[in-house]
């Protein structure tokens, strides 16, 4: 074979194979397959309710069992204002007003709940204002959300006041910051009459 026929062939192979380039389909490579963005607690909500769900959790945990005191609220983990009540009411609600109980250890009942009030809140004293204020204040209307007294106890009427065990309103009358008289108008539900029931507490500031 010449030199110039082997050129020719060459040259007709190298034509060839561009026509087959340019004009035979060629298969299309396939799309890259997306990487999943990672899931973050801003973006998904589950994450976000999740989070939230432990952290209530971790809150609750750190409170005392119902009956441990009242100390805690003294404490720097204290559940801010805007927080629901937290574990309560205290132990000795439970007998305010109930049967067999007299009106003296009602008043007393209650002298004690504000105690367990101002001691929990030394620079504010016992709550004030009028029945419906004051009982608003012990049923979780306070700094700390606190329930010194359940909501839905028997003694609240439908305004929102405390009141004895024949469904007469309490009277508060605060003497100095930690100190508030009780009184009761007792069986009749009249006040300023013989059976009528007062509690001062003890070392009264006299008026």
């Amino acid at each position: 074979m010449t030199a110039r026929r082997t050129v020719t062939v060459l040259a007709a192979a190298l034509l060839l194979g561009a026509a087959a380039f340019f004009f035979f389909p060629r298969r299309a490579a396939p799309p890259p397959t997306p990487r999943p963005r990672a899931a973050t607690a801003a973006t998904t909500p589950e994450t976000a309710a999740a989070a939230r769900a432990r952290e209530t959790a971790a809150a609750l945990a750190a409170l005392p069992p119902p009956g441990a005191g009242l100390a805690f609220l003294h404490d720097k983990n204290t559940p801010p204002a805007d927080t629901a009540p937290v574990t309560g009411p205290s132990p000795i609600a439970a007998a305010l007003n109930a049967p067999g109980g007299t009106l003296r250890r009602d008043l007393e009942i209650i002298h004690e709940l504000f105690g367990a009030f101002h001691t929990n809140f030394p620079r504010t004293g016992n709550p004030v204002g009028d029945n419906a204020e004051i009982t608003a204040a012990l049923v979780g209307a306070n700094p700390v959300r606190y329930a010194f007294l359940d909501p839905q106890h028997p003694a609240i009427n439908a305004r929102g006041e405390l009141c004895d065990r024949w469904g007469t309103p309490f009277r508060f009358h605060q003497l100095s910051g930690t100190q508030m008289e009780i009184r009761s108008a007792g069986p009749d539900q009249k006040f300023g009459t013989p059976d009528d029931a007062e509690f001062t507490p003890p070392n009264a500031i006299p008026r």
